[in-house]
Protein backbone atom coordinates (compact mmCIF):
# COMPACT_ATOMS: atom_id res chain seq x y z
CA UNK A 1 0.00 0.00 0.00
CA UNK A 2 3.00 2.01 0.54
CA UNK A 3 4.61 1.35 -3.19
CA UNK A 4 3.71 4.66 -4.86
CA UNK A 5 4.38 6.85 -1.62
CA UNK A 6 7.96 8.93 -1.47
CA UNK A 7 10.77 7.23 -1.26
CA UNK A 8 13.42 9.92 -0.33
CA UNK A 9 13.49 13.21 1.77
CA UNK A 10 13.48 15.06 -2.25
CA UNK A 11 10.23 13.64 -3.59
CA UNK A 12 8.80 14.00 -0.33
CA UNK A 13 9.38 17.06 -0.76
CA UNK A 14 8.46 17.67 -4.59
CA UNK A 15 4.87 15.76 -3.76
CA UNK A 16 4.26 18.70 -1.20
CA UNK A 17 4.35 17.10 2.28
CA UNK A 18 4.79 19.09 5.32
CA UNK A 19 5.18 18.92 8.77
CA UNK A 20 2.39 18.40 11.15
CA UNK A 21 2.18 17.70 15.10
CA UNK A 22 -0.08 15.17 16.18
CA UNK A 23 -2.40 17.68 17.31
CA UNK A 24 -2.63 19.63 13.87
CA UNK A 25 -2.97 16.13 12.12
CA UNK A 26 -6.01 15.01 14.49
CA UNK A 27 -7.52 18.54 14.22
CA UNK A 28 -7.59 18.55 10.64
CA UNK A 29 -8.88 15.32 10.19
CA UNK A 30 -11.26 15.57 12.56
CA UNK A 31 -12.72 18.49 10.70
CA UNK A 32 -12.50 16.52 7.36
CA UNK A 33 -14.78 14.42 8.82
CA UNK A 34 -16.94 16.56 10.51
CA UNK A 35 -17.36 17.84 7.01
CA UNK A 36 -17.91 15.08 4.77
CA UNK A 37 -20.03 13.67 7.26
CA UNK A 38 -18.14 10.65 8.19
CA UNK A 39 -18.34 8.39 11.25
CA UNK A 40 -15.82 9.87 13.64
CA UNK A 41 -15.55 7.11 16.46
CA UNK A 42 -16.93 4.66 14.96
CA UNK A 43 -18.24 1.64 17.78
CA UNK A 44 -18.59 4.64 20.56
CA UNK A 45 -22.21 4.07 21.76
CA UNK A 46 -23.68 6.81 23.96
CA UNK A 47 -21.76 9.24 24.26
CA UNK A 48 -22.90 11.43 20.63
CA UNK A 49 -24.64 14.07 22.85
CA UNK A 50 -22.46 14.19 26.14
CA UNK A 51 -18.94 12.85 26.04
CA UNK A 52 -17.80 13.15 22.16
CA UNK A 53 -18.57 16.51 21.99
CA UNK A 54 -16.37 17.38 24.55
CA UNK A 55 -13.70 15.01 23.18
CA UNK A 56 -13.88 16.82 19.82
CA UNK A 57 -13.70 20.45 21.50
CA UNK A 58 -10.06 18.92 22.95
CA UNK A 59 -8.96 17.65 20.25
CA UNK A 60 -9.67 20.79 18.43
CA UNK A 61 -8.19 22.84 21.17
CA UNK A 62 -4.42 20.44 20.92
CA UNK A 63 -5.61 19.91 24.59
CA UNK A 64 -4.32 16.56 26.36
CA UNK A 65 -7.36 15.12 28.36
CA UNK A 66 -7.86 12.61 31.04
CA UNK A 67 -11.64 10.84 31.29
CA UNK A 68 -13.14 10.12 34.44
CA UNK A 69 -15.34 7.16 35.08
CA UNK A 70 -16.66 4.17 36.59
CA UNK A 71 -15.44 0.79 35.54
CA UNK A 72 -16.87 -0.36 32.11
CA UNK A 73 -17.71 2.79 30.82
CA UNK A 74 -15.76 2.96 27.74
CA UNK A 75 -12.78 4.51 28.94
CA UNK A 76 -10.13 2.88 26.77
CA UNK A 77 -11.91 1.99 23.68
CA UNK A 78 -12.63 5.79 23.02
CA UNK A 79 -9.19 6.66 23.70
CA UNK A 80 -7.81 3.91 20.89
CA UNK A 81 -10.56 5.38 18.50
CA UNK A 82 -8.41 8.56 18.66
CA UNK A 83 -6.00 6.68 16.45
CA UNK A 84 -8.63 6.36 13.24
CA UNK A 85 -8.08 10.60 13.71
CA UNK A 86 -4.26 10.05 12.47
CA UNK A 87 -2.91 10.09 8.56
CA UNK A 88 -3.34 6.80 7.55
CA UNK A 89 0.32 6.70 6.57
CA UNK A 90 2.83 8.81 8.11
CA UNK A 91 6.99 9.37 6.88
CA UNK A 92 9.62 8.23 9.57
CA UNK A 93 13.35 8.13 9.19
CA UNK A 94 14.47 4.39 8.72
CA UNK A 95 15.13 3.21 11.96
CA UNK A 96 14.67 5.74 14.57
CA UNK A 97 13.65 5.03 17.73
CA UNK A 98 11.39 7.94 18.13
CA UNK A 99 10.04 8.14 14.99
CA UNK A 100 11.09 11.20 14.12
CA UNK A 101 9.58 13.02 11.09
CA UNK A 102 12.31 13.24 8.02
CA UNK A 103 11.76 16.87 8.10
CA UNK A 104 12.06 17.28 11.43
CA UNK A 105 14.59 15.01 12.97
CA UNK A 106 15.02 15.35 16.59
CA UNK A 107 18.44 13.03 17.85
CA UNK A 108 22.03 14.18 17.43
CA UNK A 109 22.07 10.88 15.03
CA UNK A 110 19.21 11.13 12.85
CA UNK A 111 19.75 15.16 12.19
CA UNK A 112 23.78 14.00 10.82
CA UNK A 113 22.21 11.44 8.69
CA UNK A 114 19.51 14.16 7.03
CA UNK A 115 22.26 16.96 7.19
CA UNK A 116 24.78 14.39 4.89
CA UNK A 117 22.60 12.24 2.61
CA UNK A 118 20.58 16.07 1.76
CA UNK A 119 17.48 14.92 -0.27
CA UNK A 120 18.73 11.16 -0.88
CA UNK A 121 17.86 10.31 2.60
CA UNK A 122 15.82 7.42 2.61
CA UNK A 123 12.12 7.30 3.89
CA UNK A 124 10.09 4.66 5.39
CA UNK A 125 6.49 4.94 6.10
CA UNK A 126 4.23 4.11 9.15
CA UNK A 127 0.97 2.92 10.11
CA UNK A 128 -1.27 4.80 12.34
CA UNK A 129 -2.07 1.47 13.81
CA UNK A 130 1.21 1.69 15.04
CA UNK A 131 1.50 5.39 16.26
CA UNK A 132 -0.92 4.08 19.80
CA UNK A 133 0.78 3.06 22.76
CA UNK A 134 -0.63 2.35 26.01
CA UNK A 135 0.17 1.81 30.13
CA UNK A 136 -2.17 0.34 32.49
CA UNK A 137 -0.78 1.74 35.15
CA UNK A 138 0.62 -0.28 38.34
CA UNK A 139 2.00 0.62 41.61
CA UNK A 140 5.45 -1.51 40.52
CA UNK A 141 5.55 1.08 36.81
CA UNK A 142 8.91 2.39 36.92
CA UNK A 143 10.48 5.50 35.77
CA UNK A 144 12.32 4.00 33.14
CA UNK A 145 9.05 2.12 31.89
CA UNK A 146 7.20 5.49 31.21
CA UNK A 147 10.49 7.52 29.82
CA UNK A 148 13.21 6.20 29.84
CA UNK A 149 16.86 5.08 31.72
CA UNK A 150 20.63 5.45 30.86
CA UNK A 151 21.74 1.65 28.95
CA UNK A 152 24.98 1.36 31.19
CA UNK A 153 26.17 -0.79 28.10
CA UNK A 154 26.17 2.17 25.98
CA UNK A 155 28.16 3.94 28.60
CA UNK A 156 30.54 1.28 28.83
CA UNK A 157 31.15 1.74 25.05
CA UNK A 158 32.23 5.28 25.58
CA UNK A 159 29.48 7.17 24.97
CA UNK A 160 29.12 10.39 27.17
CA UNK A 161 26.45 10.16 29.59
CA UNK A 162 24.61 13.64 28.50
CA UNK A 163 24.41 11.54 24.95
CA UNK A 164 20.89 10.44 23.71
CA UNK A 165 22.62 7.96 22.40
CA UNK A 166 23.34 6.30 25.69
CA UNK A 167 19.31 6.29 26.88
CA UNK A 168 17.23 3.74 26.34
CA UNK A 169 13.96 4.86 25.75
CA UNK A 170 10.23 4.41 28.04
CA UNK A 171 7.38 4.22 25.82
CA UNK A 172 6.37 7.70 25.99
CA UNK A 173 8.73 8.80 23.85
CA UNK A 174 9.12 5.72 21.64
CA UNK A 175 4.98 7.10 20.76
CA UNK A 176 6.12 10.47 19.58
CA UNK A 177 4.54 11.57 16.84
CA UNK A 178 1.29 9.50 18.12
CA UNK A 179 -1.30 8.79 20.91
CA UNK A 180 -0.06 7.51 24.56
CA UNK A 181 -2.63 6.25 27.18
CA UNK A 182 -1.99 6.13 30.60
CA UNK A 183 -5.19 3.68 32.22
CA UNK A 184 -6.04 4.53 35.83
CA UNK A 185 -3.07 6.92 36.26
CA UNK A 186 -3.96 7.06 39.90
CA UNK A 187 -2.49 4.23 40.35
CA UNK A 188 0.71 5.37 39.90
CA UNK A 189 3.33 6.37 42.62
CA UNK A 190 3.15 9.70 43.19
CA UNK A 191 6.94 9.67 42.42
CA UNK A 192 6.53 8.43 38.93
CA UNK A 193 3.91 10.75 37.90
CA UNK A 194 6.26 13.75 38.41
CA UNK A 195 8.29 12.06 35.19
CA UNK A 196 5.20 12.84 33.08
CA UNK A 197 4.83 16.75 34.40
CA UNK A 198 7.82 17.76 31.61
CA UNK A 199 5.97 15.31 29.18
CA UNK A 200 2.76 17.37 28.94
CA UNK A 201 3.94 21.06 29.66
CA UNK A 202 7.70 21.91 28.04
CA UNK A 203 7.32 18.31 25.69
CA UNK A 204 10.97 17.18 27.04
CA UNK A 205 12.29 14.41 29.16
CA UNK A 206 14.14 13.86 32.08
CA UNK A 207 16.47 10.84 32.70
CA UNK A 208 18.50 10.55 36.23
CA UNK A 209 18.63 14.49 36.52
CA UNK A 210 19.99 14.67 32.77
CA UNK A 211 17.49 16.68 30.62
CA UNK A 212 17.34 16.12 27.57
CA UNK A 213 15.99 18.41 24.81
CA UNK A 214 13.87 16.23 22.49
CA UNK A 215 10.70 17.77 22.23
CA UNK A 216 8.73 15.17 21.83
CA UNK A 217 5.21 15.19 19.90
CA UNK A 218 2.72 13.26 21.54
CA UNK A 219 -1.02 13.97 22.58
CA UNK A 220 -1.26 12.45 25.91
CA UNK A 221 -4.47 11.02 27.15
CA UNK A 222 -5.49 9.30 30.58
CA UNK A 223 -7.77 7.03 32.38
CA UNK A 224 -9.31 7.52 35.88
CA UNK A 225 -11.90 6.76 38.73
CA UNK A 226 -13.89 9.57 39.40
CA UNK A 227 -13.63 8.46 43.36
CA UNK A 228 -9.74 8.10 42.85
CA UNK A 229 -9.35 11.21 41.59
CA UNK A 230 -11.12 13.35 43.14
CA UNK A 231 -11.56 12.08 46.46
CA UNK A 232 -8.41 10.04 47.59
CA UNK A 233 -6.54 12.67 45.57
CA UNK A 234 -4.08 10.05 44.28
CA UNK A 235 -3.01 12.39 41.10
CA UNK A 236 -0.49 15.20 42.16
CA UNK A 237 -2.27 18.26 41.54
CA UNK A 238 0.63 19.79 38.64
CA UNK A 239 -0.30 16.75 37.04
CA UNK A 240 -4.07 17.36 37.30
CA UNK A 241 -3.23 21.20 35.85
CA UNK A 242 -1.46 20.14 32.60
CA UNK A 243 -3.69 18.52 31.59
CA UNK A 244 -6.20 20.63 29.01
CA UNK A 245 -9.48 18.90 29.47
CA UNK A 246 -11.65 16.62 31.79
CA UNK A 247 -13.75 14.53 30.67
CA UNK A 248 -16.51 12.60 32.44
CA UNK A 249 -18.19 8.76 30.77
CA UNK A 250 -21.06 7.60 31.80
CA UNK A 251 -23.24 4.41 31.55
CA UNK A 252 -25.95 4.41 28.72
CA UNK A 253 -28.34 7.07 29.81
CA UNK A 254 -31.33 5.07 27.93
CA UNK A 255 -32.59 1.53 27.72
CA UNK A 256 -32.44 1.78 23.62
CA UNK A 257 -28.55 2.69 24.22
CA UNK A 258 -27.87 -0.56 26.47
CA UNK A 259 -29.88 -2.97 23.91
CA UNK A 260 -27.65 -0.87 20.95
CA UNK A 261 -24.13 -1.86 23.19
CA UNK A 262 -25.29 -5.24 23.99
CA UNK A 263 -26.12 -6.39 20.86
CA UNK A 264 -22.66 -4.73 18.95
CA UNK A 265 -20.62 -6.26 21.42
CA UNK A 266 -21.96 -9.37 22.85
CA UNK A 267 -20.70 -12.59 20.78
CA UNK A 268 -23.45 -14.48 21.05
CA UNK A 269 -23.74 -18.37 20.04
CA UNK A 270 -27.58 -18.73 19.42
CA UNK A 271 -30.51 -16.73 18.83
CA UNK A 272 -31.49 -14.04 21.76
CA UNK A 273 -35.10 -12.55 20.17
CA UNK A 274 -35.26 -8.64 21.36
CA UNK A 275 -37.69 -9.36 24.37
CA UNK A 276 -34.61 -11.22 26.00
CA UNK A 277 -32.27 -9.03 25.30
CA UNK A 278 -34.85 -5.87 26.40
CA UNK A 279 -34.95 -7.82 30.14
CA UNK A 280 -30.86 -8.48 30.09
CA UNK A 281 -30.41 -4.93 29.78
CA UNK A 282 -33.42 -3.56 32.01
CA UNK A 283 -31.53 -6.41 35.26
CA UNK A 284 -28.27 -4.33 33.98
CA UNK A 285 -29.97 -1.01 34.91
CA UNK A 286 -31.68 -2.09 37.60
CA UNK A 287 -28.59 -3.64 39.09
CA UNK A 288 -26.91 -0.18 38.49
CA UNK A 289 -29.86 1.82 40.33
CA UNK A 290 -29.90 -0.95 43.25
CA UNK A 291 -29.39 0.90 46.83
CA UNK A 292 -27.72 -2.33 47.66
CA UNK A 293 -25.19 -2.23 44.68
CA UNK A 294 -22.17 -0.08 45.39
CA UNK A 295 -22.62 2.73 43.75
CA UNK A 296 -18.94 4.13 43.58
CA UNK A 297 -17.79 0.61 42.40
CA UNK A 298 -20.33 0.89 39.32
CA UNK A 299 -21.80 -2.06 37.39
CA UNK A 300 -19.70 -2.22 34.07
CA UNK A 301 -21.23 -2.39 30.29
CA UNK A 302 -19.76 -5.71 30.11
CA UNK A 303 -21.94 -7.18 32.39
CA UNK A 304 -24.78 -7.24 29.93
CA UNK A 305 -23.16 -8.60 27.72
CA UNK A 306 -21.77 -11.03 29.57
CA UNK A 307 -25.26 -11.68 30.41
CA UNK A 308 -26.47 -12.16 26.88
CA UNK A 309 -23.60 -14.36 26.16
CA UNK A 310 -24.55 -16.64 29.22
CA UNK A 311 -28.12 -16.54 28.17
CA UNK A 312 -27.00 -17.80 24.02
CA UNK A 313 -24.92 -20.66 25.99
CA UNK A 314 -27.75 -21.61 28.11
CA UNK A 315 -30.09 -21.80 24.72
CA UNK A 316 -27.00 -23.91 23.11
CA UNK A 317 -26.87 -26.14 25.80
CA UNK A 318 -30.63 -26.85 25.91
CA UNK A 319 -30.30 -27.49 22.33
CA UNK A 320 -27.06 -29.83 22.49
CA UNK A 321 -28.95 -31.96 25.51
CA UNK A 322 -32.44 -32.47 23.68
CA UNK A 323 -30.78 -32.76 20.04
CA UNK A 324 -32.29 -29.45 18.83
CA UNK A 325 -31.77 -27.80 15.71
CA UNK A 326 -32.58 -24.41 16.59
CA UNK A 327 -30.99 -22.76 19.89
CA UNK A 328 -33.20 -20.26 20.87
CA UNK A 329 -32.97 -18.18 24.30
CA UNK A 330 -36.16 -18.35 26.15
CA UNK A 331 -36.90 -16.10 29.31
CA UNK A 332 -35.73 -18.94 31.60
CA UNK A 333 -32.58 -18.58 30.31
CA UNK A 334 -31.80 -15.72 32.43
CA UNK A 335 -32.46 -17.04 35.42
CA UNK A 336 -28.54 -18.90 35.14
CA UNK A 337 -27.12 -14.86 35.18
CA UNK A 338 -28.14 -14.10 38.78
CA UNK A 339 -25.20 -17.07 40.05
CA UNK A 340 -22.44 -17.01 37.13
CA UNK A 341 -22.06 -13.32 37.28
CA UNK A 342 -22.78 -11.88 40.77
CA UNK A 343 -18.69 -11.68 40.90
CA UNK A 344 -19.03 -8.45 38.68
CA UNK A 345 -20.90 -6.96 41.37
CA UNK A 346 -19.57 -5.07 44.56
CA UNK A 347 -22.59 -4.79 47.03
CA UNK A 348 -22.85 -2.91 50.03
CA UNK A 349 -21.49 -4.43 52.82
CA UNK A 350 -24.64 -5.08 54.70
CA UNK A 351 -25.66 -7.45 51.66
CA UNK A 352 -23.04 -10.04 52.37
CA UNK A 353 -24.73 -13.53 51.98
CA UNK A 354 -27.93 -12.12 50.16
CA UNK A 355 -26.35 -11.57 46.48
CA UNK A 356 -28.16 -13.67 44.52
CA UNK A 357 -31.41 -13.18 46.43
CA UNK A 358 -30.96 -9.19 45.25
CA UNK A 359 -30.18 -10.30 41.48
CA UNK A 360 -32.72 -12.92 41.35
CA UNK A 361 -35.58 -9.89 42.68
CA UNK A 362 -33.92 -7.47 40.26
CA UNK A 363 -34.29 -9.79 37.46
CA UNK A 364 -38.18 -10.27 38.14
CA UNK A 365 -38.80 -6.70 37.99
CA UNK A 366 -36.70 -6.53 34.80
CA UNK A 367 -38.86 -8.94 33.35
CA UNK A 368 -42.10 -7.79 34.66
CA UNK A 369 -41.47 -4.06 33.17
CA UNK A 370 -40.45 -6.19 29.78
CA UNK A 371 -43.68 -7.70 29.80
CA UNK A 372 -45.68 -4.83 30.69
CA UNK A 373 -44.12 -2.55 27.86
CA UNK A 374 -44.22 -5.27 24.99
CA UNK A 375 -47.52 -6.52 25.80
CA UNK A 376 -49.77 -3.87 27.47
CA UNK A 377 -53.01 -3.28 25.57
CA UNK A 378 -53.27 -7.42 24.47
CA UNK A 379 -55.97 -9.87 25.54
CA UNK A 380 -54.11 -12.82 26.90
CA UNK A 381 -57.09 -14.44 28.72
CA UNK A 382 -56.33 -17.51 26.31
CA UNK A 383 -52.96 -18.04 27.87
CA UNK A 384 -54.73 -18.00 31.59
CA UNK A 385 -57.37 -20.26 30.59
CA UNK A 386 -54.85 -22.79 29.54
CA UNK A 387 -54.59 -23.84 33.37
CA UNK A 388 -57.93 -22.42 34.36
CA UNK A 389 -59.23 -26.17 34.57
CA UNK A 390 -56.40 -27.28 36.77
CA UNK A 391 -54.02 -28.44 33.86
CA UNK A 392 -50.14 -27.18 33.59
CA UNK A 393 -48.05 -25.69 31.20
CA UNK A 394 -44.60 -27.09 31.26
CA UNK A 395 -41.81 -25.21 30.29
CA UNK A 396 -37.86 -24.96 31.44
CA UNK A 397 -34.57 -25.78 30.46
CA UNK A 398 -35.11 -29.49 29.84
CA UNK A 399 -38.66 -29.18 27.74
CA UNK A 400 -37.98 -29.36 24.48
CA UNK A 401 -39.46 -26.13 22.29
CA UNK A 402 -42.26 -28.77 20.28
CA UNK A 403 -43.37 -30.14 23.83
CA UNK A 404 -44.21 -26.50 24.57
CA UNK A 405 -45.93 -26.10 21.41
CA UNK A 406 -48.22 -28.80 21.80
CA UNK A 407 -49.25 -28.29 25.38
CA UNK A 408 -50.42 -24.72 24.08
CA UNK A 409 -51.87 -25.87 20.70
CA UNK A 410 -53.61 -23.43 18.45
CA UNK A 411 -54.07 -20.15 20.57
CA UNK A 412 -55.88 -17.73 20.28
CA UNK A 413 -53.74 -13.78 20.11
CA UNK A 414 -50.61 -16.16 20.24
CA UNK A 415 -50.00 -13.93 16.14
CA UNK A 416 -50.79 -11.12 18.00
CA UNK A 417 -48.14 -11.82 21.13
CA UNK A 418 -45.51 -12.90 18.80
CA UNK A 419 -45.88 -9.99 16.09
CA UNK A 420 -45.58 -7.39 19.08
CA UNK A 421 -42.34 -9.26 20.51
CA UNK A 422 -40.70 -8.61 17.22
CA UNK A 423 -40.87 -12.96 16.21
CA UNK A 424 -42.20 -12.11 12.86
CA UNK A 425 -45.11 -13.38 10.77
CA UNK A 426 -43.86 -16.74 10.62
CA UNK A 427 -41.11 -17.31 13.84
CA UNK A 428 -39.71 -20.70 13.68
CA UNK A 429 -40.63 -23.58 16.74
CA UNK A 430 -38.35 -22.13 18.79
CA UNK A 431 -39.04 -18.40 18.92
CA UNK A 432 -42.41 -19.29 18.76
CA UNK A 433 -41.82 -21.40 22.09
CA UNK A 434 -39.67 -18.49 23.70
CA UNK A 435 -42.88 -16.05 23.08
CA UNK A 436 -44.87 -18.29 24.89
CA UNK A 437 -42.66 -18.89 27.73
CA UNK A 438 -42.30 -14.79 28.21
CA UNK A 439 -46.21 -14.64 28.31
CA UNK A 440 -46.13 -17.46 31.04
CA UNK A 441 -43.77 -15.69 33.30
CA UNK A 442 -45.12 -12.25 32.90
CA UNK A 443 -48.51 -13.76 33.67
CA UNK A 444 -47.00 -15.34 36.62
CA UNK A 445 -45.12 -12.12 37.56
CA UNK A 446 -48.60 -9.75 37.39
CA UNK A 447 -50.13 -12.65 39.77
CA UNK A 448 -52.51 -14.10 37.30
CA UNK A 449 -50.86 -17.83 37.33
CA UNK A 450 -49.15 -19.63 39.50
CA UNK A 451 -45.41 -20.83 39.01
CA UNK A 452 -43.25 -24.11 40.27
CA UNK A 453 -39.71 -24.80 39.42
CA UNK A 454 -37.27 -28.04 39.83
CA UNK A 455 -35.26 -30.73 37.83
CA UNK A 456 -34.82 -27.93 34.82
CA UNK A 457 -38.71 -27.83 34.44
CA UNK A 458 -40.78 -25.27 35.10
CA UNK A 459 -44.74 -25.37 35.34
CA UNK A 460 -47.54 -22.90 35.25
CA UNK A 461 -50.72 -23.35 36.70
CA UNK A 462 -54.09 -21.60 38.11
CA UNK A 463 -53.16 -19.50 41.11
CA UNK A 464 -56.83 -20.88 42.01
Amino acid sequence: MTENLPRTVGELRAAGYTYRTVKEELRANLLERMRTGEPRFPGIVGYDQTVLPEVERAILAGHDMVLLGERGQGKTRLIRSLVGLLDEWTPVLPGSELNEHPLRPLTPSSRRAVEENGDGQPVDWLHRSMRYGEKLATPDTSVGDLVGDVDPIRVAQGRTLGDPETIHFGLVPRTNRGVFAVNELPDLAERIQVSLLNVLEERDIQIRGYQLRLPLDVLLVASANPEDYTNRGRIITPLKDRFGAEIRTHYPLELDLELDLVRQEADLVAAVPDHVLEVVARFARAVRESPSVDARSGVSARFPIAAAETVAAAALRRSGLLGETEAVARIGDTESVTSTLRGKVEFESGEEGREIEILAHLLRTATAETFRARLAGLDLSSFVNLVAEGDIVETGELVPAEEILRQVGTLPGLAKVLDRLGLGDAPNRGEAAAGIEFVLEGLHLTRRMSKASGDGRTMYGSRG
